[in-house]
């Protein structure tokens, strides 16, 4: 077993690391649909969702940034073309939305894709030994799991 400069197994960062650069591109799929979102919005509840989807966006932001310096943290390489993030995500990239219903309907698909994902990456971590990893995907899905009650209700659904 060869072990990389934290001291993990080389094999198993580079399984985290495949699946966290798959994190990462659907998260900068995320983050540009919830700014043009923000940019778009229109009509009812237009000021109460511009500052949500503001909100939204820049979260991402500092999601992208922390996957990306973990997956060097790992001794790997993040994907850093929107050719190699449209490939790898599953979120698809929602244009010209202006209802803020269906934005928020797009909303919630992409927490489909995105806490799926955590919670697989929060497993491989754990059997990983890999504390940092897991600590980021804990507080991420915590924080999602709130924000999906949270725009279930706006939209009425249970």
């Amino acid at each position: 077993m060869t072990l990389n400069r934290i001291g993990l197994d080389n094999k198993k960062a580079e399984k985290l690391a495949l699946k966290l650069n798959e994190l990462l591109s659907n998260y900068q799929i995320f983050y540009i649909n919830t700014r043009g979102f923000h940019w778009n919005i229109k009509g009812d509840k237009f000021f109460e969702l511009h500052v949500k989807f503001e909100e939204l966006y820049n979260d991402s932001v500092l999601k992208i940034d922390e996957i990306a310096e973990r997956i060097l943290t790992l001794g790997f390489t993040p994907l850093h073309t929107y050719e190699d993030y449209l490939k790898k995500s599953k979120i698809k990239p929602a244009k010209n939305v202006v209802d803020g219903k269906k934005a928020v309907a797009k909303i919630l698909k992409g927490y489909e894709v995105l806490l799926p994902l955590e919670r697989e990456l929060l497993e491989l971590s754990e059997t990983s030994n890999d504390e940092g990893t897991n600590a980021l995907m804990s507080d991420y899905i915590r924080e999602q799991e709130k924000l999906i009650w949270m725009y279930s209700s706006f939209l009425n659904r249970a």
